[in-house]
């Protein structure tokens, strides 16, 4: 990757309990916490999950609504979900979250096949919800 290229930094998810939400993130998904034990000691507005090197999900508090003042009206987004995030792996990893997702009582949808992305179309694709109601789709591609 070069410097000039636009790349996904983070993510924001609204989450009633941002350490709950945390430790499905790393128990079912796989994914690494950070900032946990800061935010739980007050030293941190939230806990992020890390998705690769590049991108982060961060895990912010419905209770941090009132504290959103940088865009008018921003506040009034609390609680209300993305419609989903995708998280592209390669088919060994993609099996390998199914099944942790399934091992954690996670239910999964049925396997989709061909849906469009941003690599083109996907071999395989799958979705599922976290504890808060927000959407992800799991998908590779072949190569």
């Amino acid at each position: 990757m070069t410097n000039n290229t636009t790349r996904l930094d983070h993510v924001v998810l609204w989450v009633a309990d941002p350490v709950a939400a945390a430790a499905f993130y790393e128990t079912a998904v796989g994914l690494e916490p950070l900032r946990v034990v800061e935010f739980e000691r007050g030293e941190a507005p939230f806990p992020s999950v890390r998705v690769n090197e590049e991108t982060i999900l961060d895990l912010a508090p419905h209770t941090s609504a009132e504290r959103m003042g940088m865009l008018p009206g921003s506040a009034d987004s609390a609680g209300h979900p993305v419609h989903h995030v995708c998280l592209s792996l390669p088919a060994g990893a993609f099996d390998a979250l199914r099944a942790r997702l399934e091992d954690h009582g996670v239910p999964v949808s049925a396997i989709d096949h061909g849906l469009s992305g941003a690599r083109g179309d996907a071999t395989r694709s799958f979705y599922f919800r976290d504890p808060d109601g927000n959407v992800f789709e799991a998908r590779h591609y072949d190569d």
